[in-house]
């Protein structure tokens, strides 16, 4: 079983940054691709960004391209979220979640992941 736990959510004000890391158990971690999802409250899971077991292909939803970039260590089996000018529209609670073993592709729906961490919250003021 894959445990994921995330860490790095907090209070910032607008503008500001915030890095969020997931450390993810197993010995597969590089054959699953990764991803980040978050939920506001009233509002469904939705896609922020994926990358593949590889690290060679991302995915962003267009609302965060050019401020969040995700990463992976695959050494480390921790994959990371670095979120640059943030808004009050980013405040969501943020999870981690992972496809499964050579489950490589960098895919962007919530049915595609298998295993999700806790979340962290991530607090925008304005």
């Amino acid at each position: 079983q894959v445990q994921l736990v995330e860490s790095g959510g907090g209070l910032v004000q607008t503008g500001g940054s915030l890095r969020l890391s997931c450390a993810a158990s197993g010995r597969t971690f590089s054959t699953s691709a990764m991803g980040w999802f978050r939920q506001a409250p009233g509002k469904e899971r939705e896609f922020v960004a994926a990358i593949s077991g590889s690290g060679d292909t991302t995915n962003y939803v267009d609302s965060v391209k050019g401020r969040f970039t995700i990463a992976r260590d695959n050494a480390k089996n921790t994959v990371y979220l670095q979120m640059n000018g943030l808004s009050p529209e980013d405040t969501a609670v943020y999870y981690c979640a992972g496809r499964g073993s050579f489950r490589g592709r960098a895919a962007i729906v919530v049915e595609e992941y298998n295993y999700w961490g806790q979340g962290t919250q991530v607090t925008v003021s304005s």
